[in-house]
């Protein structure tokens, strides 16, 4: 959490400085072993609505928390926590392509889910999406999502 609140500190601050993205909160994604133990504990005592992913029928439970903003459990036979990209703060921006321009000024590299590096990847539902690493190696998803 303390890296969470760190990094958000940090996004803004170098991103105010420069200029405004109008980031809005987009989802947050947790490794699991146990996908629908961990699933049913969001579903049943948490009480959030799971609904479908837009794209793969097994392996993932999305939920929304509010509003449009989400929690996405993926599921995994093991989970290496250590700079997984599976494990991100997701960041939503209708100004993608600005960002990007921003980025490439400033040397930043991206790279898509695959691993590409300086390309956006185009999800099943129509959101293009970029990843960064943080100080510390941490991932941040950048994506078009509207809210």
């Amino acid at each position: 959490m303390k890296k969470i609140v760190l990094l958000l500190i940090f996004i803004s601050g170098s991103f105010v400085s420069a200029q405004s993205f109008d980031f809005q909160y987009d989802h947050y994604s947790l490794i699991v072993k146990d996908l629908d133990k961990v699933g049913a504990f969001y579903k049943d005592i948490l009480n959030l609505k799971e609904i479908p992913h837009p794209s793969a029928p097994s392996g993932f439970k999305w939920f929304v928390i509010q509003g449009n903003s989400q929690l996405h459990l993926i599921g995994k036979d093991s989970v290496a926590m250590e700079h997984s990209k599976s494990v991100h703060l997701c960041l939503a921006t209708q100004k993608l392509d600005e960002l990007i321009t921003y980025l490439e000024e400033k040397n930043v590299p991206y790279w898509d889910w695959p691993g590409k590096e300086n390309t956006v990847t185009l999800r099943a539902d129509g959101v293009r999406q970029i990843y960064v690493k943080d100080p510390e190696n941490n991932w941040v998803e950048i994506n078009n999502a509207v809210h």
